[in-house]
């Protein structure tokens, strides 16, 4: 009879355990809000501004980048009224000269719209959605023909500006900032100008979510998908030092910068929520030879990735409107998928929401066992953290494979898991079971 008693209570906490708090069930919620018909009517709204050029019109109410800008900076305001004023909705903007590029055919400021949900227990850490405002047909100087842009990013800007209207309805520990940047087809002036501004402010900026381009599921190649996404991640942080650089050589952590294990978060997010998405983690920092506005977050240490479509076609970007050959090319709304498109944007939608009500991750994150038997790692602790969680892994796997819940303790030591063969990391776990993103060791003891 005793041992039936045990059972049963050993049965009963186990299914306890696997119940999912109240903010993880949400996240199912989150998934379902995402509208593909508001999707598709903002993408519709921005491609009807005939082009988005970075120097096109400014003064027009119907057409060019200036109407664009201005009604992206009502949907927001409409989604605050709507929310009791919960963003703080306005303009960033620089200075770019023709002095900078050539692609700059005159002197213009590149205006990016920001809105921010201010978290209740760190306003000033910061996770972030972008999509670009700017379009550009075959010619990126030429602001006078039309570039509708509906994938390359009105689909991201949509995406964004959805994401706001699902997420503003709920609070959040950390903040989160929905942003629309300029400049992209130039020289990704607007994210420079706008992670030069976090950066001025002295944000902490947990990770940054670009969206460009996540509307199209037929690739030039033939490929036709409608699950699989591309996240984009650079694997060290390009601000570190000579010392740090050489430490890899002995330590490793050659896929290990915040960026990557940002984009290993979103990975595991999605095949958790979202199982009927695959996700696939692109070891570079953008397609080859080419860049996004994540790079400027990532050129001031910030964590960064883009999130876009597994299938670009490439007769429907950066193409004048036209039939030739049969093909027809531009990047008009008869390309959007917004099914798809709906999808993507669910999956930045739980990572938001995620990386706002989770604690932010430990810092100072050191390992020893040094020809030992035990690996040892210790931690700065985590306001708002109950307890950590460690993670280990095969150094030749991508993603965090084993774990182990440790509770509020600032230290660990695996016991039998050798140090030489496995890499380490540590997240942070609140106290709804939301979990941080994965610190790499920072550190050796000895």
């Amino acid at each position: 009879m005793r041992l039936i008693t045990l059972l049963f209570l050993f049965a009963t906490s186990v299914a306890f355990a696997q119940v999912p708090s109240e903010h993880q069930q949400d996240l199912y919620n989150i998934i379902d809000e995402v509208s593909a018909e508001r999707i598709e009517s903002d993408v519709r709204t921005l491609a009807g501004f005939g082009t988005r050029n970075t120097f096109s019109d400014t003064i027009s109410d119907t057409r060019g980048i200036g109407a664009a800008r201005r009604w992206i900076k009502a949907e927001f305001d409409k989604i605050s009224s709507e929310c009791g004023g919960c963003l703080e909705v306005f303009y960033q903007k620089d200075l770019v000269t023709k002095e900078m590029s050539n692609r700059i055919p005159m002197d213009t400021y590149v205006v990016n719209v920001i809105a921010i949900q201010r978290g209740s227990t760190n306003p000033n850490d910061f996770v972030m959605m972008s999509g670009d405002i700017d379009s550009r047909n075959s010619d990126g100087s030429d602001y006078t023909k039309d570039a509708p842009g509906a994938n390359d990013n009105a689909s991201g800007m949509a995406g964004t500006i959805e994401a706001a209207r699902v997420l503003s309805k709920r609070k959040f520990r950390n903040s989160i900032v929905y942003v629309g940047l300029s400049g992209e087809e130039q020289g990704l002036f607007g994210g420079k100008g706008f992670a030069e501004y976090a950066q001025k402010n002295e944000w902490n900026v947990i990770g940054f979510l670009n969206n460009d381009m996540i509307g199209n599921i037929e690739g030039v190649d033939g490929v036709i998908d409608n699950r699989e996404f591309r996240i984009f991640s650079e694997p060290t942080d390009p601000t570190e030092t000579e010392r740090e650089r050489n430490g890899r050589r002995f330590y490793g952590g050659e896929v290990d910068g915040i960026s990557r294990q940002l984009a290993r978060y979103i990975y595991k997010s999605v095949n958790t929520y979202m199982p009927e998405m695959h996700p696939m983690m692109v070891y570079r920092l953008d397609r080859f030879g080419r860049g996004g506005h994540h790079r400027p977050f990532n050129d001031l240490g910030f964590a960064g990735v883009r999130i876009m479509e597994a299938h670009e076609n490439y007769t429907q970007q950066h193409q004048d409107i036209r039939v030739e050959d049969g093909i027809a090319y531009g990047d008009v709304v008869e390309h959007v998928n917004f099914p798809y498109a709906r999808k993507l944007t669910a999956v930045n939608a739980i990572n938001l929401a995620q990386l706002a009500w989770a604690p932010t991750r430990p810092m100072n994150v050191k390992i020893g066992g040094i020809v030992e038997a035990n690996a040892k790692l210790q931690w700065d602790a985590v306001d708002g953290a109950v307890g950590y969680k460690v993670y280990w892994r095969d150094t030749t796997s991508p993603t965090w494979d084993n774990s182990r819940y440790v509770g509020n303790m600032t230290s660990f030591e695996l016991e039998e898991i050798v140090i030489d063969n496995s890499f380490f990391g540590v997240a942070a776990v609140g106290a709804d079971g939301v979990e941080s993103v994965v610190s790499f060791p920072s550190g050796i003891m000895r």
